[in-house]
C-alpha cells in the first residue's frame, strides 16, 4: 500500500518535526476542497534537488504545515483524509437532522446523533460493559473459557487469538476458517522482547496503564498492581511465541492446514468445534492455523495461569477494547497511553472526527454512496482507468524485455499481470445494512451491533463462493492496495482527489503522483511477498530457481540501500520489513514514467512555473509524500510500519532513476545519483 503511514527521516531538525499547530476550527463540507497536485509553494527552491530532492520538493510544505494537536504526524494523505472526513461529517450531520430519510440515511444520521451525545455517554460510565465484566467474574474454571471466548468473538471482540474467514492459500477460490496470533496489548511482539532502555521504559508505563484500567473495574490499588505485573508476564510469554513482522512477510510461514481434531490436539484449551459452532460454522473442513506454535503455547500458558490472573487479563482486554466507546475518563486513560505517550499526540481529536471515523468503519459503504456522488465524477473514473491500462501495458513490456528472467517465468508473470482485476472508485454492488439496527439514543449498543453485524458477515463467507467484487476499503479512504489472493488492485474514490489526482493540471504531475500509486500497487503483485502468488491468487512458486535467485539479488540491492537510512535517533529502517513497499515505490515510479512518456509522445510539452515537464513529473511524485512527524510516532513506525519514512521513499527512488538525474542535471558523485543503481522491474 502506498498510504503514508511512516515517519520523516531525521535530516530535519527535531524542532521542525515536533512543531504542533494551533487547534483547527473545522466545519462540515459539501465537497472536497481543491488543492493543486503540484504546488510550487510547497517547494524549497533554495535547496539543491541533486543534494536532497525531498527537501527541494517538500521543504515549503513542511515549514508551513505543522502537526495538528490530535495527530502523530501530518502529511498530504492525512490532510486530504481530513478533508474527506469533513465531507462525511456534512453527510452525517444532514442525515441526523433530516425528517424524510431513506433507511440508509436513518442509520447514518442516528449513529452520528448517538455518538455526539457525550452527556449520555459520560453518564453511562462503565454500565455498557457490565455484562461482559460480570461474565468474566463468573468464570469458575477454564472449561468455561471456550463459551466466553466464542461470545466475545461474536460481538467483534477477539481475545487471546484472532479468527475469521480467509481465502485458502492453496486454492484462492475457497473461503475457509483462519486462526492467528493475538492477545497482546502493546502494538507488536517486539515491544515485549527488546531490551533497550526505551523498551524497558515502555513496558513499565504499560504495566502502570494496566493497573489504571483495572482500577476502573473496581480493583484495589494493591490487587491492580499485582495483576498488572502478572498480565505483562503472560503477554510477554505470548509475544515470545509470536512471529516477527518480517517472518510474516513470508506467506509460507502463515499457511498450515489442519483438521479441528489436529488443532485440538495441539491446542486443547479451546474446544475449537464448539467455538466455531457459536459462529454458525458447523463443518469447516480443514482450517488454516497461521501460527501453530503460538496457539499451542497460548493453550499451555493459559492452562498454567491461575484463574484470578486469567480473569484479570480478560477484564483488562475487555476494558481496552471498549475504552474508545466509554465515558471520557476511560477514553482519556486509553488515549494518554496509546496516543499521547506512545505516539506523542498531545490532544484527543474533536468528537465529530471520532464519530465520523466510526461511521466510515461501521457504515462505510452507506456513507460511501453519497461521497462518490459528491466527489468522484465518471470522468475521473474513466481517466484513472485509462492511466491504469497504460501502466499495466508498460509493465507487460518491461517483463517481456527483462534480460534476467527466463521465458518460462515471464510467461507465468505475464499471465498473472493480465489476470489482475482493476477496481476503481467504489464497489459494483453496495453493502446491504438492512439487518443492522441503529438507534439515536443507544451509542454503545450501536457500536456492539455494528461489530456483531460485521462479524456475522465475515463468518458467513466460510464455505461460500468467493466474492471477488468485495472491497477491503471504503470509498472515501485515502489509500490504495493490492490483494495478492484476489489478484486485484484497488483505488478508492478518496485517493483519486486533488492534490493526489488533479484533472485541472497537465499529465506530468498526475502520472508522477497517481500514476506512481497505480504502478506501486501493480508492482506489489511482483514484490518479495506478492511474487509468491500466481494468477489465480494461489500460493504457488512459479519461478524457476535461477530466476528466484536473480530476483532476490536485486531485492537485496534495495534492502541494502534502505538499511542505511536513519528514522529517528539511532534507529535505522528495518529494510527486511519495508522491502515490499520499497520495491513497489521504485517499480511503480519507473512504470509511471514510462506510461507518461508514451501518453505524451506526440505532444509538444512546455515548461511551466520554471520547471520542465520531466521536472514537473518528479516534483509531482515527491509532493504526495510531504510530511512532518513526531519522534515518538517515528519510533512506533520503526517497529510496526512496513513503509519506509517519507524522505527515504522519495530520495530512495530517484537515486535509482537516471531519468531523474537527467531532468535536474545531477552529476555522478552527488547524493541523488547512486553509483549502484537498484532496479528489478
Amino acid at each position: 500500500m502506498r498510504i503514508f503511514l511512516s515517519a520523516a527521516v531525521v535530516m530535519w531538525s527535531a524542532a521542525a518535526i515536533a512543531q504542533t499547530a494551533a487547534p483547527q476550527v473545522d466545519t462540515p463540507l459539501q465537497k472536497v476542497p481543491y488543492s493543486p497536485s503540484l504546488d510550487p509553494a510547497s517547494m524549497d527552491k533554495t535547496a539543491d534537488p541533486c543534494q536532497n530532492f525531498y527537501k527541494y520538493a517538500c521543504g515549503g510544505w513542511i515549514k508551513s504545515n505543522p502537526i495538528p494537536g490530535d495527530r502523530g504526524s501530518w502529511n498530504i494523505y492525512a490532510k486530504l483524509g481530513q478533508d474527506n472526513l469533513r465531507v462525511l461529517w456534512g453527510i452525517a450531520l444532514a442525515d441526523s437532522k433530516a425528517t424524510d430519510r431513506t433507511p440508509v440515511q436513518q442509520k447514518v444520521g442516528d449513529y452520528f446523533s448517538a455518538c455526539m451525545n457525550t452527556d449520555a455517554v459520560n453518564a453511562a460510565g462503565l454500565k455498557p460493559i457490565e455484562m461482559p465484566l460480570a461474565a468474566v467474574n463468573k468464570l469458575k474454571d477454564k472449561h468455561e473459557l471456550t463459551d466466553f471466548l466464542a461470545r466475545a468473538e461474536s460481538h467483534g471482540l477477539p481475545l487471546l487469538f484472532h479468527s475469521g474467514s480467509t481465502q485458502d492459500y492453496g486454492d484462492a477460490e475457497k473461503v475457509i476458517v483462519g486462526f492467528g496470533a493475538g492477545g497482546l496489548g502493546l502494538p507488536d511482539r517486539d515491544y515485549y522482547i527488546k531490551t533497550d532502555a526505551k523498551s524497558v521504559e515502555i513496558r513499565a508505563r504499560y504495566e502502570t496503564f494496566i493497573a489504571q484500567m483495572l482500577g476502573f473495574a473496581g480493583e484495589t490499588d494493591v490487587d491492580a498492581k499485582k495483576d498488572a505485573m502478572d498480565i505483562l508476564a503472560f503477554e510477554t510469554a505470548l509475544a515470545q511465541n509470536s512471529l516477527t513482522m518480517v517472518e510474516k512477510r513470508e506467506p509460507s510461514n502463515l499457511y498450515h492446514m489442519m483438521t479441528l481434531a489436529e488443532l485440538e490436539q495441539q491446542a486443547p484449551l479451546v474446544k475449537w468445534s464448539k467455538f466455531l459452532k457459536a459462529q454458525n460454522v458447523d463443518d469447516p473442513g480443514k482450517v488454516n492455523v497461521a501460527e501453530p506454535k503460538f496457539l499451542a503455547q497460548m493453550s499451555d500458558a493459559v492452562e498454567k495461569l491461575p484463574m484470578p490472573t486469567l480473569k484479570a487479563y480478560l477484564r483488562f482486554h475487555v476494558l481496552i477494547a471498549a475504552a474508545p466507546y466509554l465515558s471520557l475518563n476511560v477514553q482519556q486513560a486509553s488515549f494518554d497511553f496509546y496516543s499521547k505517550y506512545l505516539r506523542g499526540v498531545p490532544q484527543m481529536p474533536a468528537r465529530w472526527k471520532k464519530c465520523v471515523r466510526e461511521e466510515d468503519r461501521f457504515l462505510g459503504e452507506a456513507l460511501g454512496q453519497e461521497f462518490v456522488r459528491l466527489a468522484f465524477s465518471p470522468e475521473s473514473k474513466a481517466a484513472t482507468i485509462r492511466m491504469t491500462d497504460q501502466i499495466e501495458a508498460a509493465m507487460g513490456a518491461e517483463i517481456e524485455h527483462l534480460d534476467w528472467m527466463s521465458d518460462a517465468t515471464k510467461k507465468q508473470a505475464l499471465d498473472k499481470l493480465h489476470a489482475i482485476r482493476n477496481k476503481i472508485g467504489y464497489p459494483e454492488k453496495w453493502r446491504d445494512y438492512t439487518t443492522l439496527t441503529i438507534a439515536p439514543d443507544d451509542y454503545f449498543g450501536n457500536v456492539v451491533r455494528a461489530m456483531t453485524f460485521e462479524d456475522k458477515r465475515d463468518w458467513a463467507k466460510v464455505g461460500k463462493p468467493l466474492d471477488r467484487a468485495e472491497w477491503g476499503m471504503t470509498p472515501p479512504t485515502v489509500n490504495a492496495y493490492f490483494d495478492p489472493q484476489m489478484n486485484d488492485i484497488n483505488f478508492p474514490a478518496g485517493v483519486l482527489q486533488p492534490p493526489l489526482y488533479d484533472s485541472k493540471l497537465d499529465d506530468a504531475p498526475n502520472y508522477g503522483d497517481t500514476g506512481g500509486t497505480i504502478g506501486h500497487e501493480l508492482t506489489h503483485g511482483f514484490d518479495d511477498e506478492g511474487r509468491h502468488f500466481d494468477a489465480h491468487g494461489n500460493l504457488r512458486d512459479f519461478w524457476t530457481p535461477d530466476d528466484a535467485k536473480k530476483f532476490e539479488a536485486r531485492a537485496d540491492c534495495v534492502r541494502d540501500q534502505y538499511a542505511k537510512y536513519v528514522i529517528v535517533d539511532d534507529i535505522h529502517i528495518n529494510s527486511k520489513l519495508t522491502a515490499g513497499e520499497d520495491i513497489a515505490d521504485l517499480g511503480g515510479e519507473l512504470l509511471a514514467y514510462i506510461a507518461w512518456k508514451a501518453q505524451t509522445a506526440s505532444m509538444a510539452l512546455q515548461s511551466t512555473d520554471g520547471m520542465t515537464p520531466d521536472q514537473r513529473f518528479f516534483v509531482g511524485f515527491a509532493q504526495w509524500a510531504c510530511e512532518n512527524d513526531r519522534p515518538e510516532n517515528a519510533r512506533v513506525r520503526a517497529l510496526t510500519d512496513p513503509h519506509s519514512p517519507a524522505e527515504a521513499r522519495i530520495n530512495g527512488v530517484v537515486v535509482n532513476m537516471p531519468e531523474f538525474a537527467r531532468a535536474f542535471g545531477c552529476k555522478a558523485g552527488q547524493p541523488m545519483v547512486s553509483a549502484n543503481v537498484c532496479r528489478i522491474w
